[in-house]
């Protein structure tokens, strides 16, 4: 009783930002539907995951290595930033790696936006993490509204850039849309930015792009000292649960972030898994054949029920329901919720007549469409 006295003061005493903050919303599990309906049997595809799972030789590796993981890793992670910069083709005086790309996002805020003066740009809608950290921060975060096809007008974008413009994220492939513009566009923007603002692209999903080097800009990292890449080990390597991604950067930036960067934030497991699933090499072209055949059967799916699927060139499908159907979006993910069928609705993303689909695998893709059917029918 006398420690619930307390709180509000505690409460009171914390940062007036952190008072007014709307926590990240992670997705339905499948342990939370099959309690709630009573279900044995409930496929996810909300979260964009890998639809083959771990990769063999990832499950193989921390197997053997699992007897270790009393020791701590090598605070600086070299064997895995050696391993990442042979993938990628780029020094790893240039890799950064981190709990997720989410933790490259925060320390790229912190060294480079000052509070109260600074602010971060960003397209709308937007991946959460790029608001949430520039939020907690302290730092004004802006945003230019995408195009109503999903598309990006980067001139709009570059004309919101000012001189206390810190960062720019751009997301390519685009997480809800799947769109991604073309490398040569993405060139224009980045060389028309002020040299003291950074140009964050954010390439979660861009393994699924076809063709990779029509979209990516990794080969401009030699010529532009103000441009950040960042890459995730969650999506086509199968390793959302152990979070592990990267950036890719200028030496010089690269040095700075390992400076203020949480010494043991990448576990011992999370960097042998990420040696292991650059190593093998046929888990990640099944995977990448997985999707892009997953990827043209569900949109022509989706299309034959009357629905909308936008061009993607990531791992899921946004897609708007028949025209003069009777049921609302939040109505059919509810529906295919009793059925044991996750999917994601875009309320949060200000798009509440839309939903989004990850690419499963060949047997959850059909249970999608067949349980959607019915819904619709």
């Amino acid at each position: 009783m006398a420690d619930q006295q307390k709180l509000p003061a505690l409460v009171q005493a914390l940062r007036p930002e952190v008072l007014d903050f709307e926590p990240y919303a992670a997705g339905l599990s499948i342990e939370e539907i099959r309690e709630r309906y009573g279900l044995e049997c409930v496929i996810k595809l909300a979260s964009n995951e890998n639809p083959l799972g771990v990769p063999p030789l990832v499950q193989k590796r921390l197997k053997a290595s699992v007897g270790f993981a009393f020791r701590y890793p090598k605070p600086d992670t070299p064997r895995l930033c050696k391993a990442i910069a042979h993938r990628m083709d780029v020094d790893p005086s240039r890799v950064v790696v981190g709990n997720g790309s989410d933790e490259i996002i925060d320390i790229l805020i912190r060294v480079r936006a000052v509070p109260g003066r600074d602010n971060v740009l960003a397209f709308k809608p937007c991946f959460s993490m790029y608001k949430l950290q520039s939020k907690f921060l302290g730092v004004e975060f802006r945003q230019v509204p995408v195009e109503a096809d999903f598309t990006y007008d980067l001139d709009k974008l570059a004309a919101a850039v000012d001189e206390h413009t810190a960062l720019v994220f751009v997301t390519s492939p685009d997480n809800p849309s799947g769109y991604a513009p073309k490398a040569s566009q993405l060139e224009k923007f980045a060389r028309s930015l002020p040299e003291t603002c950074i140009l964050v692209v954010d390439e979660a999903y861009m393994d699924f792009a076809v063709p990779e080097e029509e979209y990516s800009i990794r080969n401009l990292l030699g010529e532009l000292d103000n441009l950040v890449i960042l890459r995730t080990f969650s999506k086509v390597y199968g390793l959302a649960g152990l979070r592990l991604g990267y950036g890719m950067m200028h030496p010089a930036l690269a040095d700075y972030l390992w400076r203020v960067r949480l010494p043991f934030s990448v576990n011992l497991m999370a960097e042998e898994a990420g040696i292991a699933a650059i190593e093998d090499t046929c888990f990640y072209e099944a995977t990448l054949k997985a999707v892009h055949t997953g990827r043209e059967w569900l949109a022509a799916q989706l299309s034959a029920l009357g629905c909308t699927p936008k061009p993607t060139q990531a791992n899921f499908i946004l897609f708007a329901l028949p025209e003069g159907c009777p049921l609302s979006a939040k109505d059919v993910f509810e529906k295919l919720l009793e059925r044991g069928i996750i999917i994601r609705p875009l309320g949060s993303y200000g798009l509440p007549d839309s939903l989004r689909v990850s690419i499963g695998a060949e047997r959850e893709n059909q249970a999608f469409i067949d349980n959607l059917k019915e819904v619709l029918a």
